[in-house]
């Protein structure tokens, strides 16, 4: 494999990747709202001569380079969050700015840098013939990751491909593009949406005594939800589980009443080794959810994606990860050594991705490289860096010969 000339195409395709990326940016494209960009990757796939392009019922945009039998994939999601309060951002996220080494604007770390980058280390394996013989590359534009990760894999999975089985006897590995900032990266901690419900009865507020508080039953609980956050699971790759309570909810009739219910949200990372079950269960244990009867359930997710279609799915996005020897991890440590003469950083990531479905849930291996910084996600002024998608693009390029030559 010639590195040097996949260094050149990469660095040559470098203009045309900060056009793309830049087009993406100035589509607001929000879960549930992808639509326009979904259209505008599309759009760019076909100008860069992909085999087939086109869109699942869910409404990913998936673009298809090679005629073998047997797949790589590379998966970029491409919502983003919202802006948050615009006065935090110096520039329009929108709009946003280029200069000799960054990008700016929402989404540029957080995903769509990605998306350029695959789109474009696509066609470099197309102008160089880097993709194996029998094989062909599987480039997904996934939607509502933001809002519920790994739900649109979910729906890959079981309606694009005819279930778990098929698709692991079909997809060799997924490569994610989320940031890794120059590192490969081989898993992450899962996560649960939790709620707790509290009941009570109103009355006046001047004779308080003849109601049920549900905040003040809620307390205790909140500082018994602090105590068992210190106290929860450890992985020595992974770190320690976490638990923060997120959101709190009540209704009263009035603010001259007292509150007849109460309600909090709970952000529980799951470290390897802990379970969801496991996760409910040491909080329905805890000595104030039980003297009060509290509710603990998961949340589920049912929003239309921008199709209309509607893939409910229960809030527990499973912690994975692959071994540090595992094929993957060497043939992108073999790759990035081959292309920079260096051995490169493994690492993980703090937040969670579509990994939480692709191996967690179906046992299909995925391994991470992608550009931007974690950090630049969800926060404003984000931004991604020019030499990153460069980087990347060559990246994947290697990544299917280097993994064939591994193997």
């Amino acid at each position: 494999m010639d590195f040097e000339a996949i260094k050149k195409a990469a660095q040559a395709y470098g203009p045309d990747m900060t056009r793309f990326l830049r087009d993406m940016i100035a589509i607001p494209s929000e879960s549930c709202e992808e639509k326009g960009v979904a259209h505008r990757i599309a759009e760019e796939m076909k100008k860069l001569g992909y085999d087939k392009v086109e869109f699942d019922a869910l409404g990913n945009v998936i673009g298809w380079m090679g005629s073998g039998d047997k797949i790589i994939a590379i998966d970029s999601h491409i919502d983003t969050v919202g802006i948050g309060n615009r006065e935090n951002w110096t520039h329009d996220p929108y709009e946003g700015y280029e200069d000799d080494k960054v990008i700016y604007g929402r989404g540029g770390s957080d995903q769509e840098g990605g998306m350029a980058a695959a789109a474009y280390g696509t066609k470099i394996m197309k102008d160089l013939g880097l993709i194996p013989e029998g094989y062909k590359i599987m480039v997904v534009g996934s939607v509502q990751e933001e809002d519920c990760d790994g739900m649109c894999w979910q729906s890959i999975v079981n309606e694009y491909f005819k279930g778990p089985e098929d698709a692991r006897n079909q997809i060799e590995f997924v490569i994610s593009t989320e940031p890794t900032d120059g590192g490969i990266y081989r898993g992450h901690r899962g996560r649960m949406e939790i709620r707790v419900d509290m009941h009570g009865v109103s009355c006046h507020g001047s004779a308080p005594e003849r109601g049920d508080n549900a905040i003040f039953k809620m307390a205790p609980i909140l500082t018994e939800l602090e105590q068992l956050s210190q106290k929860l699971g450890y992985d020595e790759f992974l770190g320690k589980g976490t638990l923060t309570v997120s959101e709190i909810f009540f209704t009263s009739p009035s603010r001259c009443a007292v509150a007849d219910s109460c309600a909090v949200s709970i952000d529980r990372r799951l470290t390897w080794g802990e379970t969801w079950e496991g996760a409910l269960e040491e909080i329905r244990a805890l000595p104030a959810v039980k003297k009060a009867a509290a509710v603990v359930s998961m949340y589920n997710y049912e929003r239309p994606s921008w199709t209309g279609l509607v893939y409910p799915t229960e809030c527990y996005f499973p912690t994975w990860k692959v071994e540090e020897n595992h094929f993957t991890v060497r043939a992108l440590s073999n790759a990035y050594e081959g292309l920079f003469g260096k051995a490169p950083v493994v690492d993980k990531w703090t937040f969670s991705t579509n990994g939480v479905s692709i191996m967690g849930r179906h046992g299909i291996p995925v391994i991470g490289f992608g550009p931007g910084k974690e950090p630049e996600a969800h926060a404003p002024n984000e931004k991604t860096w020019k030499s990153h998608l460069v980087t990347c693009a060559a990246m994947y390029a290697a990544i299917p010969l280097s993994w064939l030559a591994t193997e």
